[in-house]
């Protein structure tokens, strides 16, 4: 029969039920057939700050980890049934569990064979019995550790969105109602001595709702609420409105367009997509340089969108990181530049449509960016 031999003894036992659990505290999981085995370990690892759960199964230990958010999960690979390596497997295929960390213990040979399976089967570690307590506890700490800083993480994560959300909610308010004034007073007057500050107030104004808008597309991206209100919408008609609004004459662009050119998108978020595009190339186009829009309509079940721009290629230390938040790459419009969100947030509405987004530079042919859309019907 297998048995559990923990070099060094258990440790003392700190008090407190193992199966209550704080919501504070992280997750330790404890896999074995053998109730001996899970006692003994279960004793070595015993601590106020840990709360720990034991699944006598792979097929408990599935309840478990469905049920709990855990920070570690040490499994014993022979078990009947299913064993500690289907149980990875199992675990790897869902994305609940797929990043919970596996230590593997074994009383069967070292061999590397064995061992390598382990670490196929997404082990961070493979140890034999009997167990070192001073090894094994070395690595839970390090992994308790890590589950803290996470955990840790994520709270300062989601108290940035919260307050982002909030910030961007109470600022449209007073902003929307000083854009408003100013549009009365300057629809007024006929003095341009007056008409010209409050133009550059609704201007000022309409960058800064722009830029509060973006905040909070990031924080319903970041936060996984980025619902889609699908409709049949013609791609050609957005370009041609995105134009409209450009802060460049509409004779520099050049719009072109061969076959259907319509889908069921979200006709507000595709049309935030074509703005960015056409708003980034606005910013980095050349002087006189016209700006090549170009729909593919030919293929049944997709339409590519490409906006190119002449000009200096996209510098080699932005390419990987082009559609990160906070990113920009320098144009010719720096007071439009804004929070450099806008790549970002192109590339986020397009996968919440199932497309794709790259970007294409070099010295010859300046820079395009291309739009895969599936058409969603």
């Amino acid at each position: 029969m297998r048995r559990m031999i923990v070099d060094g003894g258990p440790a003392e036992a700190t008090g407190g039920d193992a199966t209550l659990q704080s919501k504070e505290r992280p997750v330790l999981l404890l896999v074995d057939d053998l109730p001996e085995n899970l006692f003994a370990l279960e004793q070595v690892l015993r601590r106020d700050d840990v709360d720990i759960v034991t699944a006598h199964s792979g097929q408990e230990a599935l309840e478990q980890l469905l049920a709990r958010d855990i920070a570690l999960a040490i499994i014993d690979v022979q078990m009947p049934v299913m064993d500690g390596f289907e149980l990875a497997a199992l675990m790897r295929g869902v994305e609940r569990t797929r990043r919970v960390p596996i230590i593997f213990v074994t009383a069967g040979s070292s061999d590397r064979q064995r061992v390598f399976r382990g670490y196929e089967a997404g082990a961070v570690d493979f140890l034999f019995k009997p167990l070192d307590v001073q090894v094994l506890c070395g690595k839970v700490d390090v992994f308790i550790t890590l589950e803290r800083q996470r955990k840790a993480l994520e709270a300062s994560e989601r108290m940035h969105e919260l307050f982002v959300a909030i910030l961007g909610h109470d600022l449209r308010n007073p902003l929307g109602s000083a854009l408003m004034g100013a549009q009365i007073a300057r629809s007024r007057t006929e003095d341009d001595a007056i008409r010209r500050p409050l133009q550059l107030v609704l201007d000022s104004g309409a960058r800064m709702l722009r830029m509060i808008d973006q905040l909070l597309d990031m924080t319903r991206i970041r936060s996984g609420s980025l619902p889609l209100s699908t409709a049949d919408v013609d791609l050609r008609e957005l370009l041609d409105q995105a134009i409209l609004g450009a802060t460049l004459p509409r004779e520099r662009f050049r719009l072109e367009s061969i076959g259907d050119t319509s889908g069921r998108w979200d006709q507000d978020r595709l049309f935030q997509v074509c703005s960015n595009l056409v708003g980034n190339a606005c910013d980095h186009a050349p002087d006189g340089t016209p700006i090549l829009v170009r729909i593919d309509g030919v293929s049944s079940d997709a339409v590519e969108l490409h906006v190119q721009n002449g000009g200096a290629p996209i510098p080699e230390s932005l390419r990987d990181v082009l559609f990160e938040p906070y990113r920009t790459a320098g144009g010719r419009n720096k007071r439009a530049r804004g929070l450099g969100l806008g790549l970002y947030i192109t590339r986020e509405f397009v996968a919440a449509h199932g497309g794709t987004i790259r970007a294409e530079s070099s010295e010859e042919d300046g820079t395009t960016f291309v739009v895969r859309l599936p058409r969603g019907r």
